[in-house]
């Protein structure tokens, strides 16, 4: 992390241009300067800090809001390095700009990445403010500390931290600070009510959807049915003979990652008119050669792959041997589908190009790329483009790609107002990013004790690269690491990769791609373990091997034994083995993802053909924890999102065109099919590591493992609602 100074606004400027890849923590008060507080002198010891001489503290969050607790958890690890009183804390959000460092909402990388940014920020406010007390009264600094918004003097006497804002801001900053004792922490680790609770329940929160500026258009856009398919010709008199309907416009397709897919633009003067009108077009597609896109062929091509030897990802031991000593051999193939995000919000922007600048309100997860995109289009400086983030009603990596965005600036400029665009459901399922289908094939060799002796792993998935590369058939060595970095106590190893083109946008989704790789890891080491007449808990817990601590390919280590307690815990907590009503089973599944460790034990019934999962214990060893409530949170959402995909989660695709709509056909998870879910967070003072995504991968193969042991059937090709016992 570069140090904490206290810039010029012309140093800064200078600077700002340099930082890549880091981040660049200082800058004077100036900078935050409003109408409403520039009456009131101002203490801003650095870009996320802003202290009022009356005590009020704003604390800037530089990450998206979308439920994942993240305006509340960031500002918290200042409040409590500062030894703020919380009740004095107001959050602002950021603005999409290169100063906060990198603001990409996504990955679970919010907290991993900026815990210790935060704490230091915090820490260099405080010790700020010890100096300016002890100035004051001309004491040691030493005799003064910080407590609950005041700075306290040995002799009782205190200074509240607004008292202090205008001698704080004239000093030095210091060169080193001295960080917390992890047991004197006030906020981090213990619950916060989410600031954002009073704005949810009374309807002021802005989601990006909500919205509005003067004289605003509302667009809506009809897109070609096949991906990268492009307009030939359109009728647009039908559509505007609807009452509301102002123009009809062509906008071309963006062939880059993130751009639009082009189509017909309804513009009106309500969005209820923009879609009547879209559908009264009438339009004739060039479908392009991607209209010979049929997933179920699709599937079957990728799957006669990996039933032939592919390029080889990792490889240990001799493979070849081990199988030829074996005692006995498991072979398993694995499908699964093409998945849609389907966050509750819809893509949508609000898009303002005035001149040679332009100003943006989007639910965003990554403002510095939908600004960048916008500049790009526009032909424009970066300094030219605001971007607003507003709330976000999901996004599950939905809204990290900006096409939506550039889609509104694109009409912006075109009619010279300021428009919003608005998906429909429809549009989302049929023409977004979406997660990679897959085939899989395993096999492995069992010794006559029942010990795995050799372990081949062959994959092909269309890559998340060939958004970025056209053209791109196998995945990257990162897309291949939940199956080659997975803590597997096994001699003769080896993962290999097959062929896979891309006929569709593929994009990452919350857990990307250990969703996959976590179901057939899991699902097969069960499968061994019914093969070698063991326990599925205790043969996964040998499979996993003695404590041990490996790199991964990102040379971040694993530690076996964290992975272990969390299986462990999430037995002990669901009492597995004890005597289940008839019907009823446990299922099981550990993964470690995000760089932490997560297992489930469900509780499945499979009663006159249906399934039906009645409770979830989960436990996750994600390192030091910011938010117990943000955690139990994430995990309850996870085990839902995970079981939405488990039961429904397919999307089809043919002669090219999507076949699902909306959640008529591509349905989610309802409060009737909702189980209980039991969180369990290990206390650890590890590092902060990834919560919003690593809970995602173990409920679909935990799920599926009870329905092995009540039915002895294998449903390895997902969804369940295709076996017609779901729903």
């Amino acid at each position: 992390m570069e140090a904490i100074q206290n810039y010029s606004r012309r140093d800064f400027v200078k600077t700002i241009g340099l930082a890549s890849g880091g981040l660049l923590l200082a800058a004077n008060s100036s900078l935050f300067a409003s109408e409403s507080t520039s009456a009131i002198e101002t203490f801003n010891p650095n870009l996320f800090v802003y202290l009022q001489t009356d005590g009020t503290l704003t604390l800037i969050a530089s990450r998206s809001e979308m439920g994942n607790g993240v305006r509340t958890s960031l500002p918290s690890i200042i409040a409590d390095e500062m030894e703020a009183d919380w009740s004095k804390v107001v959050v602002q959000q950021a603005l999409g700009d290169a100063k906060y460092g990198d603001q990409n909402t996504d990955g679970s990388r919010s907290i991993l990445y900026l815990y210790e940014t935060m704490r230091k920020m915090g820490a260099t406010a405080k010790a700020l403010l010890i100096t300016a007390a002890a100035q004051k009264w001309n004491v040691p600094e030493a005799e003064c500390i910080a407590q609950h918004h005041f700075i306290v003097h040995s002799s009782g006497k205190k200074l509240g931290f607004g008292e202090l804002a205008a001698t704080a801001k004239t000093l030095e900053f210091p060169k080193n600070v001295t960080l917390k004792n992890p047991k004197d922490f006030k906020y981090i680790g213990k619950t916060l009510k989410s600031v954002d609770v009073a704005n949810y329940a009374n309807g002021s929160a802005v989601f990006g959807i909500d919205k509005r500026i003067p004289n605003m258009k509302f667009v809506a856009i009809a897109r070609c049915p096949v991906t990268f398919g492009t307009v030939k010709s359109f009728d647009k008199k039908a559509a505007l003979k609807i009452r509301g309907v102002i123009d009809v416009i062509e906008i071309p397709r963006i062939a880059k990652p993130f751009g639009p897919l082009g189509g017909v633009a309804v513009i009106a003067s309500n969005t209820w008119a923009a879609f009547e009108g879209k559908k009264a077009l009438t339009i004739e597609w060039n479908y392009g050669s991607n209209a010979s896109y049929t997933s179920a062929d699709y599937q079957k091509t990728i799957t006669e792959g990996v039933l032939q030897p592919g390029k080889v990802a990792k490889s240990i031991g001799d493979i070849d041997q081990a199988f030829a000593k074996a005692h006995q051999i498991v072979e398993s193939t694995i499908q699964l589908p093409l998945l849609a995000h389907a966050p509750m919000e819809v893509p949508n922007a609000v898009a303002w190009v005035k001149g040679d600048s332009c100003e943006v309100w989007a639910p965003t997860q990554d403002p510095q790329t939908a600004r960048k995109e916008v500049a790009d289009y526009l032909k424009i400086p970066l300094d030219k483009v605001s971007v607003n983030i507003t709330f976000l009603g999901g996004g599950f990596g939905r809204k990290s790609k900006p096409d939506y965005i550039v889609e509104a600036v694109m009409v912006s400029k075109a009619i010279n107002a300021p428009v919003q665009v608005v998906w429909t459901r429809e549009d989302e399922i049929k023409h977004g990013y979406y997660h990679t289908e897959s085939a899989q094939y395993l096999k492995a060799a069992l010794d006559a004790q029942g010990n795995v002796t050799a372990w081949l792993h062959r994959f092909a998935l269309p890559s998340i690269m060939s958004t970025f590369v056209p053209g791109t058939e196998y995945p990257a060595e990162w897309e291949a690491g939940s199956a080659t970095d997975i803590p597997l106590d096994v001699p003769n190893f080896k993962v290999e990769t097959g062929k896979a083109p891309a006929h569709v946008r593929i994009g990452w989704m919350r857990s990307v791609i250990n969703i996959p790789h976590g179901f057939s890891v899991n699902v097969f080491a069960n499968e061994l373990a019914h093969a070698a007449k063991k326990d599925p808990l205790e043969f996964r817990l040998k499979l996993i091997g003695p404590d041990r601590i490996e790199n991964t390919q990102d040379a971040i280590k694993y530690n076996t034994a964290r992975m272990k307690h969390v299986l462990r815990q999430a037995a002990k907590n669901a009492n597995y083995g004890k005597a289940l009503p008839q019907g009823h089973a446990f299922g099981i599944a550990v993964q470690y993802s995000f760089y932490s460790y997560v297992a489930s034990v469900v509780e499945v019934s499979f009663i006159n053909n249906k399934v039906k999962v009645h409770n979830v214990y989960t436990v996750i060893d994600c390192g030091t924890v910011i938010n117990r409530d943000t955690v139990k949170a994430q995990l309850e959402g996870a085990a839902i999102f995970g079981m939405s995909l488990t039961y429904y989660g397919k999307i089809t695709a043919k002669d090219g065109a999507i076949e699902q709509n909306s959640f008529s056909d591509y349905p989610l998870i309802r409060m009737n099919e909702a189980p209980k879910i039991h969180v369990e967070i290990v206390e650890s003072t590890e590092n902060p590591t990834g919560v919003g995504e690593p809970g995602v991968p173990v409920i679909a193969p935990a799920i599926v493992n009870a329905l092995f042991q009540l039915t002895g059937k294998k449903y390895y090709n997902l969804p369940l609602i295709d076996y017609e016992i779901v729903g």
